[in-house]
């Protein structure tokens, strides 16, 4: 048996609901910190990068698994739903966050939105999401029968939205949004045709 079927099958033995669950955990022990005092001399803010950095971390995970299944035969599709629906909660409490503990008056809100470029791309990129979560269940899929996988490629511009976002956002030179975007990038590229000749270059 060779490590990817080992591999394979440990993922079919993992219930979903125990991603679910240790996805969710770090939001209560974010508040936590924040409420503790431990996200330092700006919790507010410092609270909105750790959810935002969770969501973008989270939709980068979510285009790993076609790559994984497709070039190196390592199949994680079941947890796809999971991952993009804790994304999306990650992004909503992130959003949350920045609307009712950081802006709070209703007028900056829609200033900001329409003024601040990096607010607008990140809204744009929410709203891609929306439909998305909405449509992740299997009456959906039934549903829309083939239009559901049209649909879902939206993740591919809400992703690199959310990349653009956070590098905007940065002050400064900053490594980190820099290779968040590279590998939104390198990701996105696998879907092109050159993609395949990558995995076969990779299973030799």
């Amino acid at each position: 048996m060779t490590l990817t079927d080992r591999l394979n099958g440990a993922a079919r033995r993992v219930p979903t609901w125990i991603l679910y669950l240790l996805l969710f955990l770090p939001a209560p022990y974010y508040v936590w910190q924040g409420m503790t005092g431990a996200l330092g001399v700006e919790p507010v803010r410092t609270l909105e990068h750790l959810l935002g950095e969770m969501a973008l971390q989270l939709l980068i995970a979510g285009l790993c698994i076609t790559p994984l299944r497709r070039h190196l035969g390592v199949n994680l599709l079941r947890f796809r739903r999971a991952i993009g629906l804790m994304a999306f909660f990650y992004v909503t409490l992130h959003l949350l966050v920045w609307l009712v503990l950081d802006v709070q008056i209703a007028a900056q809100i829609w200033a900001d939105i329409l003024k601040r470029p990096y607010i607008t791309i990140g809204m744009a990129g929410f709203g891609l999401l929306i439909p998305l979560a909405l449509t992740s269940n299997n009456w959906a899929v039934r549903r829309l029968g083939p239009r559901w996988r049209q649909l879902h490629k939206l993740t591919y511009g809400a992703v690199l939205l959310g990349g653009v976002h956070y590098l905007m956002l940065s002050k400064g030179f900053q490594l980190e949004p820099l290779l968040y975007l590279a590998a939104i990038l390198g990701l996105l590229s696998l879907r092109l045709r050159f993609g395949r000749l990558f995995g076969r270059f990779v299973r030799a």
